[in-house]
């Protein structure tokens, strides 16, 4: 049968395979996947950052925002962090992500590398589950003024300084106040990074699908102060009130220095993010898998 996607990109992360991932190079991987698509009756298109820095030629190359412009697909090797910093580029486009397996946890690249080609087979033929994510806008604004813009999947965490005491910081939704907290920080995270340092910082879990957020203090001054679920339709502000060196980051990919008297605007995204899974693919699943749920405990 024909692919769906005649036109696919391979994107990979080329500077260190995780351990405990496949003992295939990187580069190997890659073309693997790359024949095989091309078995499959797909164009392979390689991003051209990957395709410099792992040697790789005989395939199209393509900048990122071409890939969005051209392809039909994109293939992504590599671990959770790749995934968003992908993601993130190519959600204006609209273009499906499917993510190969070549990190640690893996809850959004969830194709291991050894059994790709009898998920990705079917797959091709356009036999998948399909699951968009929500982003987040986030500014910061300084006398009125954005000095930095930034797309987040994850969340977004205003962090105190590295050695210095907790920030006290104000929080607004719809401009209303919330409160003012003393802590190490704060993250507002979406459902899709309520996996990732929100869960670490004691924040729900919050299915796919739930059009909210999670604001989720960081080592509270006070114990009171806990994790708030909040409709992803407002806008939360958090001003920096006091504390030394404290920033903000993005998907902990982009890094902004606050000063006293900036708000951090988050916002929803215009743009969601495509995900295609392999069909009958479960979040509940992906739970139970990466985070050792039953374990020592007869399954149903």
């Amino acid at each position: 049968m024909k692919s769906k996607f005649p036109q696919v990109a391979l994107i990979g992360k080329y500077q260190t395979l995780a351990s405990g991932a496949s003992s295939a190079s990187p580069r190997g991987v890659l073309e693997a996947i790359a024949d095989f698509l091309h078995s499959q009756g797909c164009e392979v298109h390689v991003e051209r950052d990957t395709a410099r820095n792992m040697g790789i030629s005989g395939h199209p190359v393509l900048t990122v925002p071409a890939i969005g412009e051209q392809c039909d697909l994109c293939l992504v090797v590599g671990g959770d962090g790749t995934m968003l910093g992908i993601g993130r580029q190519l959600a204006s486009y609209g273009v499906p992500l499917i993510g190969i397996n070549q990190g640690r946890l893996g809850f959004i690249t969830d194709i291991p590398f050894n059994n790709f080609k009898q998920s990705l087979g079917p797959m091709l033929r356009g036999e998948y589950e399909e699951d968009h994510r929500s982003m987040m806008q986030a500014k910061v604004m300084r006398d009125g003024r954005c000095v930095y813009d930034a797309l987040a999947m994850n969340d977004v965490v205003v962090n105190r300084g590295a050695s210095s005491g907790m920030v006290e910081l104000k929080v607004e939704v719809d401009g209303r106040f919330v409160a003012s907290q003393r802590a190490d920080g704060l993250i507002i995270a979406t459902p899709t990074g309520s996996t990732a340092y929100s869960l670490s910082a004691g924040g729900p879990l919050l299915h796919p699908s739930v059009p909210g957020w999670v604001l989720v203090p960081i080592a509270p001054h006070m114990l009171s102060n806990r994790p708030i679920v909040l409709p992803n339709a407002t806008e939360i502000v958090i001003e920096v009130v006091a504390g030394r060196d404290a920033s903000a980051s993005f998907d902990t990919q982009s890094l902004a220095s606050l000063l006293h008297g900036d708000r951090i605007v988050v916002t929803r995204s215009q743009h969601n993010v495509r995900f295609l899974h392999p069909k009958g693919w479960s979040y509940f699943d992906t739970l139970r898998q990466k985070l050792h749920w039953n374990e020592g405990v007869t399954s149903p």
